[in-house]
């Protein structure tokens, strides 16, 4: 499918989020709320406190029932080691407006402060590949701001090739590459 350098050994899954680990999204999303940085991705910055909502409002967007204007189908999974610990999340979006097409992309994902620099990132990545050669996608943007050193090297060793930036209003510059996924590159 799509080329992987260096693959980790890191023994994880991508799973649709469940009732059934609720207790370890809190700690999950209660960890990244006490680092005070950004939750990534912006899917999973939302409050836990009415759990059943939260699940239904995922479901809701895989299917795209209710969608706000501007947005597109997409998947929310959770990467969980086989301790049952999520790790990570990622966001699919089954398409692009022109502003995803810009600085956002198909895949978002995150990895929580206390799981970083031990390659779940890289892995997570791949394993979105695959979701998204399995929704019919041929290839998927991926997008991080420019200062993010370590996600555009994971984006390059998930076979990114990079395309022109983006130039935010405020400054910021956004890295966009292109990933080939699907059949047709096995």
């Amino acid at each position: 499918m799509h080329k992987i350098e260096n693959e980790t050994s890191v023994e994880v899954f991508l799973i649709e989020p469940t009732a059934k680990l609720k207790e370890e999204y809190l700690q999950f999303y209660n960890e990244w709320v006490e680092s005070g940085e950004s939750i990534v991705p912006a899917t999973v910055d939302r409050d836990p406190q009415d759990f059943d909502h939260l699940l239904k409002e995922w479901q809701a967007e895989k299917i795209a029932e209710n969608l706000p204007e501007g947005w597109v189908p997409a998947s929310t999974y959770w990467l969980v080691t086989k301790e049952r610990s999520i790790v990570g999340a990622v966001n699919i979006r089954h398409g692009l407006t022109e502003k995803l097409s810009q600085s956002g992309g198909h895949i978002g994902y995150g990895v929580r402060p206390s799981a970083r620099r031990k390659g779940y990132a890289s892995k997570m990545l791949a394993l979105a590949l695959e979701k998204a050669s399995e929704l019919g996608l041929d290839q998927v943007l991926v997008v991080c701001d420019e200062i993010n050193t370590a996600s555009w090297k994971t984006i390059l060793k998930n076979g990114g090739i990079e395309d022109s930036d983006y130039f935010e209003v405020n400054g910021n510059v956004v890295k966009r590459f292109w990933i080939e996924v699907g059949d047709n590159n096995e």
